[in-house]
């Protein structure tokens, strides 16, 4: 996998990165997270992360950017509670801290474009962004679509001018070219998330912490 989309997020010492890709507003991208975390502490070396934004609900989307949520995508309620079942046992599993099993009235576009700004002005600080926005939305029940919510979360963030938050959203151009990452993501193949690659190998899903130690480490 490239890294031309997107920088990686640099860690001191690190030598290797995997790559992500994910959506702020699926459940199992923030578990899929807690998973590589976990990971994370079995290394002696640190991981880089790679991040690729992914449109979750790219069907949904109409042509002014806004999600039609009349728009049928297949998905009723058996699927939806099966989806909620899977949440629950991977709570469980990597004991994360979570305020609801889904959360459909989200739009993540805004939070994902202001991640990508956050990444290419100031990289020292988007994986503390990056998890920040994760807990806003998952552990704190806050609706990341909103402007204001991504101000407050960006003030919290060591280092980071909450200006970034409107510099991001009134820039169009920004916007199309998130966009355009996630039209690369699917043309590389990418149908849902999370995805972790490394090395030309891929694994898809929340996978537990093992899968992710074969998948990087052979």
């Amino acid at each position: 996998m490239s890294n031309t989309d997107a920088a990686d997020e640099s860690t001191p010492d690190a030598t290797e990165s995997i790559t992500i890709y994910s959506d702020y507003v699926c459940p199992f991208c923030y578990l899929g997270r807690q998973s590589l975390a976990q990971y994370q502490e079995t290394r002696e070396e640190p991981l880089d992360i790679d991040w690729h934004p992914f449109d979750l609900r790219a069907g949904k989307r109409g042509p002014d950017g806004e999600i039609d949520d009349a728009v049928a995508d297949g998905k009723d309620e058996e699927y939806y509670e099966q989806a909620r079942e899977n949440v629950r046992r991977l709570q469980e599993k990597y004991d994360a801290e979570m305020a609801q099993e889904l959360r459909t009235d989200v739009d993540s576009l805004p939070a994902q474009v202001v991640s990508v700004h956050v990444r290419e002005t100031a990289p020292e600080s988007w994986l503390a962004f990056d998890e920040a926005v994760f807990a806003a939305l998952w552990q704190d029940g806050r609706d990341i679509g909103d402007r204001e919510v991504l101000v407050d979360i960006a003030e919290r963030v060591d280092g980071l001018d909450p200006a970034i938050v409107d510099e991001a959203l009134d820039d169009d151009d920004l916007r199309d070219r998130v966009t355009d990452l996630f039209t690369a993501a699917r043309e590389r193949g990418v149908t849902g998330v999370p995805t972790f690659a490394y090395d030309g190998h891929a694994a898809r899903g929340a996978v537990p912490p093992e899968q992710l130690e074969r998948l990087v480490e052979g």
